[in-house]
C-alpha cells in the first residue's frame, strides 16, 4: 500500500485513458501528459498502460508501506525521500515506511509517479483513470491507501535510468490539424489563428484550458458533433476552449483546430499566463 499523507494540490490516479465508452459520454480521462507516464513505466519494465499518480502544481506526500520501485518523470516537483533529494527518470528503490515528498514545481505544470507493476486501484470500464462519477473518488485525499504490489530487488544498486529530452516543458509552438469547421473561417480568421501568441487564462484544468485573445467570431452554432481530447471550440464570445483528456464527448461550439497528439502532453505542462502559437501540420 502507499498511504496518502497529503495529496497536495491536485493528485489522482491515471492510466492512458477509458476507451470503447464514449457512446455513453463517458469522457476519456487518462494521463495529460501521456509521454511522461510511458517513460516512467518503461524504466520500471511495466506496461504502458500501469496506472500510475498524477500531480498538479503541488505534490503530494506518500508513504510506502512495502518495499518496491519507483519512477517520477514529468514536471520537476523537487522530489525527495525521506528529506533527499532523488533523481527523476530513474529507478529507485524505496523501502517499508519512506516517506516521499514533493514540493511546488519548479518547471512544467504535472509530475507523474510510477511504481513496480503499476497502482492496483479497481478498474471501472476497463481504466483506473479517476474521474466524477465514473470511479469512486476523482483524486486523493488525505489517509487514502493506494494498492501496489510489495517488490524487492536482488541487487544492490540500480542503475536504470534514461536521459530525456524535457525541450518539450518549454516548447511554444503547438502542432495541429485543421479541424472540421476551419474552412468557415475568414481567410483573415485563419492566418490570425496561426499567427497569435495565445495566453492560457486562469481558466484551465483536466477538462479544458481557455484562453485569453478572443478570435473575432460570427459563426453560428453547429448542430452537436463529437469532440475529443485536443479539439479546439470557437465561441460565440471569440474565446478558443481547447478540450483536454477529461472533456465532455460531444460539443455545440466550431471545431476550428484539432492538437497533434503530442501537443495535448506539450500543453498540460503549461500554466496560467503561459504563452504559445498554435502550428498547422
Amino acid at each position: 500500500m502507499i498511504k496518502v499523507l497529503k495529496p497536495g494540490l491536485y493528485a489522482s490516479i491515471q492510466d492512458l485513458g477509458r476507451y470503447g465508452f464514449q457512446d455513453y459520454g463517458v469522457p476519456y480521462s487518462g494521463a495529460m501528459d501521456e509521454y511522461a507516464l510511458k517513460i516512467a513505466n518503461t524504466l520500471l519494465g511495466n506496461h504502458e498502460n500501469d496506472a500510475v499518480i498524477e500531480m498538479t502544481m503541488i505534490g503530494a506526500s506518500l508513504q510506502f508501506q512495502c518495499d518496491t520501485l519507483i519512477c517520477i518523470s514529468g514536471a520537476d516537483m523537487q522530489p525527495k525521500i525521506n528529506n533527499k533529494a532523488v533523481s527523476a527518470y530513474k529507478a529507485l528503490k524505496v523501502k517499508q515506511n519512506d516517506i516521499l515528498n514533493f514540493g511546488a514545481v519548479k518547471k512544467g505544470f504535472r509530475t507523474y509517479l510510477a511504481v513496480k507493476g503499476g497502482i492496483k486501484s479497481d478498474l471501472v470500464m476497463n481504466s483506473r483513470s479517476m474521474y466524477q462519477g465514473v470511479t469512486e473518488s476523482y483524486c486523493l485525499t488525505k489517509n487514502d491507501e493506494l494498492p501496489i504490489e510489495a517488490y524487492t530487488s536482488s541487487t544492490s544498486n540500480l542503475n536504470a535510468g534514461l536521459k530525456v529530452d524535457l525541450d518539450y516543458l518549454k516548447q511554444t509552438k503547438l502542432a495541429v490539424f485543421k479541424g472540421p469547421e476551419f474552412d468557415l473561417l475568414s481567410e483573415l480568421q485563419q492566418q490570425k489563428l496561426v499567427s497569435t501568441a495565445f495566453t492560457i487564462s486562469n481558466t484551465n484544468n483536466r477538462m479544458a484550458y481557455q484562453l485569453e485573445e478572443p478570435l473575432e467570431n460570427e459563426l453560428q452554432a453547429i448542430i452537436t458533433s463529437p469532440v475529443i481530447p485536443g479539439t479546439v471550440q470557437l465561441t460565440p464570445s471569440g474565446k478558443l476552449i481547447i478540450l483536454m483528456k477529461d472533456c465532455q464527448v460531444t460539443g455545440g461550439y466550431p471545431r476550428v483546430l484539432q492538437l497533434k497528439h503530442s501537443s495535448i502532453a506539450i500543453l498540460s505542462q503549461k500554466h496560467t499566463g503561459e504563452q504559445f502559437s498554435f502550428k498547422c501540420v
